[in-house]
């Protein structure tokens, strides 16, 4: 039996964990997206880490990105102290929700704009539609994905406030419209682009990788065993509960340490590089299928 000292200790454990994810991830974007040091940058004045540059700006902020997480921590300890565990679960329930459906939004708002653009790229259209500056930038992975792409991802987040509950049946029923539509024009019309496969590959990518976490709190995902199915609900808790701290928070850092703890990570060069296919007219979505993996990790 847990006292009310040890479920505060599994509370603190827990919301440090996410915590200091967000702060992960937030200082990976400061660091690798604008040029701030690092972290680890200030401990060069201890000698215990070797950094690039020791000016005093770069100390100043690296101190400001440790001190995100002591102020992460400093939450939890007063989150703790003053809300329930009832608190946790709507709030831990709202971000992982939150996250969700507005990456749901995303991937299919994205989807739909950039294979028209793909559409108007194949056949030349967009240079009749617009200016030849406008058209270059169409042409660019990198211009496209700071004018088109981050727009639109701003938008999907902006959807989400409003339009939280959303079911992946939709996106599914997205994925087989789309291979329809392949199939439709191959055989029917003689018609087949590099961009429709790209799609699909797109929305089905995101449809295994961010349900999976709906699966988990739904308990929708299929189990093989044997013995779970006759444990009461305590057994349960307690089942999930080891599963998800011996197995489940482990592998989410291990995707996100090795996706985004430098610059050539897994995760980093596909993002900071604007990454697309090997063939120049398919859609210009491939870093983002990166980034797919730190969705699937934080949530």
């Amino acid at each position: 039996m847990f006292d009310a000292n040890n479920a505060n200790i599994i509370r603190l454990v827990i919301l440090a964990n996410v915590s200091f994810a967000m702060t992960f991830i937030l200082n990976n974007f400061l660091t690798y997206g604008f040029g701030f040091p690092g972290p680890l940058t200030i401990l060069s004045l201890t000698g215990l880490y070797n950094a690039a540059s020791t000016s005093g700006i770069d100390l100043g902020l690296s101190a400001l990105q440790l001190g995100f997480y002591g102020l992460a921590l400093y939450y939890v300890f007063s989150w703790v102290e003053r809300r329930s565990k009832a608190d946790d679960v709507k709030y831990l329930d709202f971000m992982n929700s939150y996250i969700i459906a507005a990456c749901f939004w995303v991937v299919l708002l994205i989807g739909l704009v950039d294979i028209v653009i793909s559409f108007m790229r194949v056949h030349d259209f967009h240079s009749y539609m617009f200016s030849d500056s406008i058209s270059n930038m169409l042409n660019q992975p990198k211009s496209r994905g700071i004018f088109i792409h981050l727009p639109v991802i701003a938008l999907g987040f902006l959807v989400a406030v409003r339009m939280r509950h959303i079911s992946f049946v939709w996106l599914a029923l997205m994925v087989v419209i789309a291979e329809m539509i392949i199939v439709i024009a191959r055989f029917v019309f003689s018609y087949e682009q590099t961009f429709m496969g790209d799609l699909v590959r797109f929305w089905y990518a995101a449809l295994f990788l961010f349900a999976s976490a709906q699966t988990l709190v739904e308990e929708g995902h299929v189990r093989v065993d044997v013995l779970y199915a006759g444990f009461d609900k305590k057994k349960k808790n307690k089942v999930n509960m080891i599963g998800a701290v011996a197995l489940g928070i482990p592998l989410c850092w291990a995707v996100m340490i090795c996706g985004i703890g430098t610059k050539n990570s897994i995760i980093n060069s596909p993002m900071l590089n604007f990454e697309t296919s090997m063939s120049g007219y398919g859609m210009y979505v491939k870093y983002l299928m990166a980034a797919f993996l730190l969705v699937f990790a934080i949530t």
